[in-house]
């Protein structure tokens, strides 16, 4: 018998989880999520864990409740460690009260992971605080799904004051203001719709109770939205940090490997951005390749570094062997910013880094340097491109490449998660050719794109899509691009 965790994962953005459920999410072996969940919570997952949509949406429901409660306990009665997926909290009109009690009546062992809730978080990032000292005293949430049905008190909730709050209640958002303003609430209560918060596509309109229908409609807002209500929403302006932000309403996709993935992500997301990551490629590390070389290493001029996997693969490997890397008497080099600071976490400081993140670059430098018969150690990847160990020999170097990791095609998480992109961002040719494989090339030709470089550039070259390279061939050049150069330079590439 296994066991089911409901885990609440927050609003949208995807920092919006608890450590608890960060946990928990890469200890299961099996994970249900719907859309409201999104997909940023996948990434907490381990690469056997097996994941399952079961999302419910406006007219397509791909799972009844009662389907999904049946599938809980039967892949608890499989023995998965099962990941109930929730958006916002389990227990706030999420129906994890049902699905706790379907668990509780096969006997299955269940926790629950309380989760950062909708109607505070959202009105948070719309500039919207659900108290005030002597404005608003308390909060008030309401499910406004069925509304026109449900048994509210409204002569109680118009007169309640403090802030009233609905969720899921778009589609009766008339209903809402007009049983309100009919049941004694002024007419120009301040009232805003906020739509899909926390996230890149959120939208917020702000008007009265008795016109917050015409501004909706007139802005196009959709489903799912939360409507406050209430003199806390006149804050909205003065209050509103996150739409503030340089990269607000921009959805970036990284596409590179996920363990090269976090640095990027999260400066993205200091910036306001909302980040789709889709590892494109997976390290297939072969460092054991090293131990054909390992009696020479003490010989070699140079030991020369492509990639922040190259550092990590040789060093790793040399520790595991309880090899002693004060042998080695040849200078490092790398073939640019973020590879030497690879090197220097390793106690290491490179004698030459090269000016611009290409194998040309490096090769420039050391050309200068370098004498005929020099012995050259290269621990690379079996994907990359063999330039530099050609032109270093064509300077009568001795060279030995070594494959001490290789490239394989990643995957993607949800088939859905690249509709909502906006721009893409691709840092080498093997990023290109695989996100293509994973999803098409028209589908990229619908986004901005951005290469981190000329060589990643002429890949996308060949296959007619445009793109903007960043000017500086490092992650800040990339951001720097996004942020600054993006609106006014023109691509590199038309059809």
């Amino acid at each position: 018998m296994g066991k089911v965790y409901l885990i609440g994962v927050g609003p949208g953005d995807e920092e919006l989880i608890t450590l608890k459920a960060a946990r928990k999410l890469s200890e299961c072996t099996a994970v249900m999520y719907d859309r409201l969940a999104g997909t940023g919570a996948l990434k907490y997952l381990n690469e056997h864990c097996k994941v399952y949509y079961c999302g419910k949406e406006p007219g397509c429901h791909y799972k009844s409740q009662n389907e999904i409660n049946n599938m809980l306990v039967r892949l608890a009665k499989e023995g998965y460690i099962v990941g109930r997926i929730k958006g916002g909290d389990p227990y706030i009109f999420g129906r994890g009260g049902e699905e706790a009690f379907a668990l509780l009546k096969e006997g299955i062992e269940f926790e629950v992971v309380p989760g950062i809730t909708s109607p505070i978080s959202v009105l948070n990032y719309a500039g919207i605080p659900v108290t005030h000292r002597k404005i608003a005293r308390s909060f008030h949430v309401f499910t406004g799904k069925t509304a026109d049905k449900l048994d509210i008190n409204w002569s109680a909730a118009a007169k309640i004051g403090g802030t009233l709050i609905f969720l899921m209640g778009f589609e009766n958002l008339s209903t809402i203001c007009n049983n309100l303003i009919e049941n004694g609430m002024n007419k120009n209560a301040p009232c805003a719709v906020v739509m899909r918060g926390t996230t890149a596509r959120q939208k917020k309109v702000a008007g009265k109770l008795e016109d917050i229908c015409q501004k909706v409609n007139a802005a196009s807002l959709n489903s799912p939205c939360i409507i406050v209500i209430g003199e806390v929403v006149e804050f909205s302006d003065k209050l509103n940090w996150y739409e503030k932000k340089p990269l607000f309403g921009k959805n970036i996709c990284i596409t590179r490997s996920k363990a090269q993935s976090k640095g990027m992500r999260q400066k993205l997301l200091d910036l306001g951005a909302e980040v789709t990551e889709i590892h494109s490629i997976k390290i297939k590390y072969t460092s054991e390749n090293i131990k054909k070389y390992m009696h020479k290493l003490q010989n070699y001029d140079y030991i020369v570094f492509t990639s922040v996997n190259g550092v990590n693969s040789f060093f790793d490997r040399l520790l595991s062997e309880n090899y002693d890397i004060r042998k080695i008497k040849g200078k490092f080099t790398a073939i640019g910013p973020a590879t030497e600071k690879a090197i220097k976490q390793r106690g290491i400081i490179p004698e030459m880094v090269a000016d611009k993140f290409v194998a040309e670059s490096l090769h420039d430098k050391m050309k200068k340097f370098v004498k005929k018969g020099d012995k050259i150690f290269i621990p690379r990847s079996k994907n990359s491109r063999p330039y530099l160990a050609e032109a270093l020999r064509g300077e009568g170097c001795i060279v030995d490449e070594c494959y001490t990791y290789e490239t394989e095609m990643g995957e993607l998480p949800d088939k859905k998660c690249f509709d909502g992109v906006d721009i893409v961002i691709f840092t080498s040719p093997t990023t290109v050719r695989n996100m293509i494989h994973l999803v098409g090339t028209e589908a990229i030709k619908q986004k901005e794109v951005v290469s981190i470089g000329p060589i990643t550039g002429k890949e996308l070259e060949k296959h007619g899509i445009c793109y903007h390279m960043s000017r500086e061939y490092t992650t800040e050049g990339v951001i720097d691009t996004i942020v600054h150069t993006m609106n006014s330079s023109k691509c590199a590439a038309r059809d």
